[in-house]
C-alpha cells in the first residue's frame, strides 16, 4: 500500500504538546502539483472538516504495538494502543474534527487541529452529522481525565 499526502500542515506549533490544542489555528496548503483550487469547491459551506494526517516525526522504534499506561500515567489503567490515541500508533495516522474557517485558493484555515507544523495530510473530508455515533457514546473515567486539558488550557 502506498499513499502520497496530498498536502501539508502549517501550525505555530512545532513540538507535539499534548494539551490546549482550542489555541491553535493552522492551515493545510494542498499540494498545487497534483491539485488546482476546484478540488476545494464548495468545501466552504461546511462548518467542520476531518482530517487525516501521519505523525511523521514519531520515531518507528517509538510505535506502541501493546498495552501502556495512557501518557505513562500509572494512575490509569494499562490498556491497549488501539483503546487510545496516542501519536505512537502502528501506521502513525491521526484523524481530527476541526473548525473550517475559511478556503482561500488550496489552503484551508482550521482551528483546533491537533497536528504540529510540516505534518502531511492524507485526506480532508466535510464532516457530516450523519457520520456522528449514532445512540449513547461509552468512554471509560480516564479518558476524561486524559481529555481535560486537550482542547482548552488544562485547570492549574
Amino acid at each position: 500500500m502506498e499513499m502520497t499526502p496530498i498536502g501539508s500542515v502549517h501550525s505555530p506549533r512545532t513540538e507535539p504538546l499534548d494539551d490546549d490544542w482550542d489555541t491553535v489555528t493552522s492551515t493545510i496548503t494542498l499540494d498545487a502539483e497534483r491539485f488546482t483550487p476546484d478540488a476545494l469547491d464548495g468545501l466552504d459551506a461546511f462548518s467542520h472538516v476531518e482530517v487525516v494526517y501521519v505523525f511523521d516525526r514519531v520515531d518507528p522504534a517509538g510505535v506502541q504495538a501493546g498495552a501502556r499506561h495512557p501518557r505513562n500515567n500509572p494512575a490509569w489503567p494499562r490498556v491497549g494502543i488501539f483503546a487510545q490515541r496516542a501519536k505512537g500508533r502502528p501506521n502513525r495516522i491521526g484523524v481530527t474534527v476541526c473548525r473550517l474557517l475559511a478556503v482561500d485558493g488550496l489552503t484551508l484555515t482550521v482551528h483546533a487541529l491537533d497536528a504540529i507544523d510540516g505534518s502531511p495530510v492524507l485526506d480532508v473530508k466535510p464532516y457530516l452529522a450523519e457520520f456522528a455515533p449514532r445512540g449513547e457514546v461509552r468512554q471509560p473515567a480516564w479518558s476524561h481525565e486524559l481529555m481535560a486539558g486537550y482542547w482548552q488550557a488544562a485547570p492549574r
